[in-house]
């Protein structure tokens, strides 16, 4: 395939790196083969061995992470000099059904779903690094590009941990990446400098009495009241001792306690997600959290076990790769086609690759332009309007061609 640019105008430049039809066709159909067969984190075996099928199939050399599934691959050859760009998606999906009952590539296995887009993200690395692979052959690519489909996004504290220990940062100075945005219209992004999602830690409670007859509490522990107030009153004591700018909100998915009417059960679970806007408060929150479920389970008799899993920090983009994204964009579709976007509550662990490198996600339009039902993340009704993958096939690519360009 030829991607050699055609200017609209006489000495017009055009940047190269559009995504040829026949490509476009085949992206379409691999995305949906993975929405057909999402597997969960760290069990991505038939996903690692699509993209290694046709990776290699592209006369490139893709690397099986040290984890059994993901895979980091280069295109073109890195000689120790300025460090290369990297592109990021991730390949897990989640544990929900797909409840698409009239789409022709709903999920084929039951309680599995690529409902948060990951399918989407995994096809436009690979298309980029296709077309990417295509320039370098012909010569028009500068420097090395790396792509890494990294497992386990959605197990905290994240498969990027694993990732960044099996080197896949080695010799790469700048990532970038995209997610899925169902309020923004495919043929758009949304772009943040700064903190553009929010840290997340998991949040485990036990609590632990002796039991006893609802018709005389007076003699026991109130367990199911304990676990009421926990769960009512440590959200609001933590918000006293927290700065409210700092935007930390726990919010409980899960309280499980007894059997019967007239039995006051003897344990008592909540499990809950800790989500915070600042990185600072961030690490001061499981400190204030335990000490907050410990004063409220104690004034109530109640013996407290509490699992803090610590998760991921915000996703902090850099200015200046957040303008080589806004750049990018704004060679293949016009200023237009970009919009500001707000910091999210959600949680992303491609805040760790930042945590040693400078990067920015951007927000992907996927929501069919003129369509008014948002079909939100996480979610058994999720998708996505697949033009959204060449939109982020040709922002990668001409991404990687400016980032060279800039040096």
């Amino acid at each position: 395939m030829s991607l050699e640019p055609e200017a609209d105008q006489p000495g017009e430049a055009v940047l190269p790196g559009m995504l040829p039809e026949t490509l476009r066709a085949e992206l379409v159909a691999f995305r949906r083969d993975l929405h057909m067969h999402p597997e969960l984190g760290n069990q991505e075996f038939r996903t690692t061995a699509a993209i290694k099928e046709r990776l290699e199939a592209a006369g490139l050399r893709p690397r099986v992470l040290a984890t059994g599934t993901g895979l980091v691959c280069d295109i073109g050859e890195w000689d120790g000099g300025r460090p290369m760009l990297g592109l990021r998606a991730d390949i897990d999906g989640l544990p929900i059904p797909d409840m698409k009952s009239e789409c022709a590539y709903r999920s084929t296995v039951p309680d599995r779903a690529h409902a948060c887009g990951h399918d989407v993200h995994t096809t436009v690395v690979l298309g980029a690094g296709l077309v990417l692979a295509e320039l370098h052959r012909q010569g028009l690519l500068p420097r090395p590009v790396r792509l890494v489909f990294q497992p386990a996004e959605e197990v905290l504290p994240g498969g990027a941990a694993d990732a960044i220990e099996g080197g896949v940062l080695d010799g790469v100075g700048r990532m970038i990446a995209v997610h899925c945005d169902p309020r923004v219209d495919a043929g758009r992004i949304g772009l943040r400098q700064g903190a553009i999602t929010s840290a997340c830690d998991r949040l485990e409670v036990a609590l632990d009495g002796p039991g006893g007859h609802t018709a005389r509490p007076h003699l026991t522990t109130d367990l199911v009241t304990a676990a009421a107030r926990v769960a009512i009153d440590v959200p609001a004591l933590v918000g006293r001792r927290m700065d409210t700018r700092s935007g930390l909100a726990i919010t409980w998915g899960r309280i499980e306690s007894g059997h019967a009417p007239n039995v006051i059960p003897q344990h008592a679970e909540l499990s809950g997600t800790v989500r915070c806007l600042d990185i600072g408060a961030w690490r001061q929150a499981p400190d204030v959290v335990v000490a907050a479920i410990d004063e409220v389970a104690n004034l109530h008799g109640a013996k407290s076990e509490i699992n803090y899993v610590r998760g991921v920090p915000p996703v902090v983009n850099d200015p200046n790769v957040s303008d080589l994204l806004r750049d990018a964009m704004t060679a293949r579709r016009g200023i237009q086609s970009v919009e500001d976007t707000e910091q999210s509550l959600g949680g992303e662990d491609f805040s760790w690759y930042l945590e040693h490198v400078p990067g920015a996600m951007a927000r992907l339009g996927v929501r069919t332009p003129g369509e008014r039902t948002v079909r939100d993340l996480h979610q058994g009704d999720f998708d996505a309007d697949e033009s959204a993958i060449t939109v982020g096939v040709e922002l990668f690519t001409a991404a990687a061609l400016l980032d060279a360009a800039e040096h």
